[in-house]
């Protein structure tokens, strides 16, 4: 009989990051495809046989070719279980993608081979650091003409200030593309073309890091090869696993995703690398994994994943414990009891009840505005976990009704979307139409083509005259309410009904700060209010 020790060691939690394009989704489905959780890639089929990433079921994801929401699976692969959250690459979605890196043990960063290192990869690679997260690198679209890999090396090492390890090295590139070599088994793995190949059983394989056959066949190509492997291996250091667990060093595989070439070492390198579910930090105490109580902490909420139900689902992450379908949880926020027994686990749209989970494991639950992001839930203990970030809006735009008569639908429609973190949802002190606040000027599109789309309500976005946003506390409860009624006029309620300072010009905020020295204003808050983070 397994223990709860044993189910948390056989657990790994990663996402995927990458900046759009480089291929990020693409390697998901082929990681599915070779864990045998899909039987063909972009499974999901249009009647005309057209195709979209599994891990891509928005409408509007399938319209443009773009991630926008965050998607949750779970596999087995070797006495694993492999918990993989694809997430949105475009910048316009990185709070969902940080939202989601609170939620992980570890991170597969894809870089395109064609392109290095790309400011959103940046962006999130910093966000990983920050949480000291252990990252594993995938070099993509080595099948085309790319930058030579000594340079893409050079490029991480040097723009990510962290060193790289090859754990494979490519032979050519483009249609000069012949395999990878994989240095720690000291073997070459031919490259063979197929987009829906499952398996590798029948690839082959050319033993040694010299060998006469891969000399023979692939000349100039396999000695440069070789030649950039002992340049490599003499210059960076060897691998350290304890760098490598504390964020300060990447191991490096080279391949083709849409080839499902290069993958298997990918996945191989997650189950033997890659850290199991560790403590996590809360307000009142740090949280071990092997706990026997349960808790868990509300990451993502998504709208609609069924439209034909209207359902809200919350990806909760387990942080202790073992959950048992049916059991009674507290959401420590409210007070409240809830109840566990439409509980599902996810592959992608693919949804499965669950009977029990363990740490490290996604689940999701059936919600109707009772939980809120953040939210933590346990079997009775006060805990508050920490970390899940909201950013205060950069871009600000009035809502305005297409038709009146669907004033309710709108409200609704705006109130499930903020709550789930795909917009923010400003309501005025003094009254009048919603605002909306937005990191990227694609959260507004996204969100019209939802309003209009899950919701019948067809919208118009103004523009706003705010620049600026910045979430207040004060110590002195009686000093805020002083605040907020002399600055009506500029005071908005978010979706948790945190009072927000909107600003119009920097100078303005400047002002407020020197006039009301007893107030924070803060550019990010953590959940409910309970955690602000001045800037």
């Amino acid at each position: 009989m397994t223990t709860q020790q044993d189910e948390v060691r056989r657990r790994r939690t990663f996402a995927i990051i990458s900046h759009p394009d480089a291929g990020k989704t693409t390697l998901t489905e082929k990681l599915l495809l070779y864990a045998g959780a899909i039987q063909i890639a972009g499974s999901v089929k249009a009647r005309k046989a057209s195709r979209h990433a599994t891990s891509d079921w928005m409408e509007i994801e399938k319209q443009r070719g773009i991630s926008v929401a965050s998607s949750v699976m779970q596999m087995e692969y070797r006495d694993c279980v492999i918990n993989l959250l694809d997430t949105p690459g475009h910048k316009d979605f990185s709070e969902d993608t940080y939202r989601v890196l609170t939620a992980v043990d570890a991170a597969l960063m894809v870089i395109d081979a064609a392109n290095g290192v790309e400011p959103q990869t940046l962006r999130l690679l910093e966000v990983c650091r920050a949480r000291n997260t252990p990252i594993i690198t995938f070099i993509n679209k080595m099948d085309r003409e790319v930058r030579e890999p000594l340079e893409t090396l050079d490029e991480i090492e040097s723009t990510l200030g962290m060193p790289t390890v090859a754990f494979t090295w490519p032979v050519g590139m483009g249609k000069n593309f012949g395999g990878v070599i994989d240095l720690r088994k000291e073997q070459m793995r031919v490259f063979r073309a197929g987009q829906d190949r499952a398996g590798v059983e029948d690839d082959e394989i050319l033993a040694g890091l010299d060998n006469a056959e891969a000399r023979k066949r692939f000349g100039m190509y396999y000695e440069q090869a070789q030649g950039e492997i002992e340049l490599v291996s003499g210059a960076s250091e060897p691998f350290d696993r304890e760098a490598f667990l504390a964020g300060k060093q990447t191991p490096v595989f080279f391949g083709s995703a849409i080839n499902n070439f290069g993958v298997r070492e990918v996945l191989d390198a997650l189950v033997d690398l890659a850290p199991p579910p560790g403590a996590r930090p809360a307000l009142q105490r740090v949280v071990e994994p092997t706990e026997p109580k349960f808790s868990g902490v509300v990451f993502k909420i998504q709208a609609n994943m069924d439209p034909a139900h209207r359902d809200r689902i919350a990806f909760l992450r387990i942080s202790s414990g073992r959950f048992e379908r049916g059991m009674k949880l507290k959401v420590v926020r409210s007070g409240k009891e809830f109840r566990t027994q439409n509980v599902m686990s996810f592959l992608s749209q693919r949804r499965e009840l669950v009977e029990d989970a363990w740490p490290g494991d996604i689940i999701g639950l059936p919600n109707h505005g009772v939980l809120q992001l953040g939210d933590t839930l346990t079997e009775g203990e006060t805990l508050q976990f920490t970390g899940l970030p909201f950013f205060a809006p950069e871009l600000f735009q009035i809502v305005e009704l297409a038709d009146p008569m669907k004033s309710k639908q709108l409200r609704t429609g705006l109130t499930q979307l903020g709550e789930e973190g795909a917009i923010q949802v400003f309501r005025s002190q003094l009254g009048g139409s919603l605002l909306l606040g937005a990191i990227g000027q694609l959260q507004f599109e996204v969100v019209a083509h939802r309003l209009r789309t899950e919701y019948g309500v067809e919208t118009r976005f103004l523009p706003a005259r705010y620049q600026m946003a910045r979430w207040v506390t004060s110590d002195d409860p009686n000093e805020l309410k002083k605040f907020i009624d002399a600055n009506a006029a500029r005071i908005a309620w978010d979706s948790v009904e945190a009072p927000t300072f909107m600003v119009t010009y920097r100078s303005d905020l400047n002002v407020a700060e020197e006039r009301w020295p007893k107030i924070r204003f803060h550019a990010m808050r953590e959940h409910a209010g309970l955690v602000f983070q001045s800037a």
